[in-house]
């Protein structure tokens, strides 16, 4: 799933009424940071199904150009249930380029 500049994106998977499945699941975000920007940071907060599964909050880097947060991880999810992933990203003194959210089933 691309969310382009959305401070907010979620990927659902459907429940299989047979079988438990594996996902790796990534998360990629970057941000824009101006070469003038005073002390500009990028945080990405993680969900899976309502419970964090990931917070991180860092300085951004490389003024004039881009900065980047991705995160990976594996997720059974049990017969019968769906798997809800929702991406949250915040920042200051950078701008919002791209929020994908890929599940790969393993």
């Amino acid at each position: 799933m691309r969310a382009a500049d959305a401070a907010t994106a979620t990927l659902v998977i459907p429940a299989d009424a047979r079988r438990e499945r594996r996902f790796e699941i990534a998360c990629a975000v970057t941000a824009g940071v101006p070469a003038d920007a005073v002390s500009p940071w990028l945080q990405v907060t993680v969900q899976a199904n309502g419970a964090q599964q990931w917070r991180r909050r860092i300085p951004a880097q490389n003024g004039g150009a881009w900065d980047g947060l991705d995160y990976r991880f594996r997720r059974s999810v049990p017969v019968g249930q769906a798997l809800r992933i929702t991406v949250s990203v915040a920042g200051h003194g950078v701008r919002r380029k791209t929020l994908d959210i890929e599940a790969d089933e393993s």
